[in-house]
């Protein structure tokens, strides 16, 4: 029910954006039929996704499944697209950065067991 609740109110207020641009009035009850086919359309998304997923023999949705989903509307897919590229990038940068500081890392730690061993290997010479 909350989700329900935060679903109507930001398809409200999106409404209203809508309207002040073009210079309409909505009814409450239009908000509220927009509202309720935005709902029941996420609904069937998200089957939808599920099943693409299962069907593909995982568990978990992925961007290639949810390119499948938007696959009738072109911009849409352009759209999710470019942005699944750009996260893309941005996990392989940061990746990037990960192996970077841990080697740097792995350095400083490999040299210091080393002194450690030397010490240990000093006492029990002595």
């Amino acid at each position: 029910q909350r989700l329900k609740a935060a679903v109507h109110y930001t398809v409200g207020c999106l409404c209203q954006d809508v309207a002040e641009d073009k210079g309409v009035q909505l009814s409450k009850q239009a908000i509220a039929a927009i509202s309720e086919v935005s709902f029941r359309q996420c609904e069937t998304f998200a089957k939808d996704l599920e099943m693409f997923a299962r069907h593909a023999k995982r568990s978990t949705i992925n961007t290639e499944d949810v390119k499948l989903l938007a696959r009738r509307s072109n911009s849409l897919l352009k759209y999710i697209t470019k942005k699944s590229e750009e996260i893309t990038a941005s996990n392989m940068e940061q990746k990037e950065r990960k192996k970077k500081s841990s080697a740097a890392k792995g350095v400083r730690t490999g040299e210091y067991p080393e002194a450690v061993m030397t010490e240990n290997e000093d006492s029990n010479m002595a």
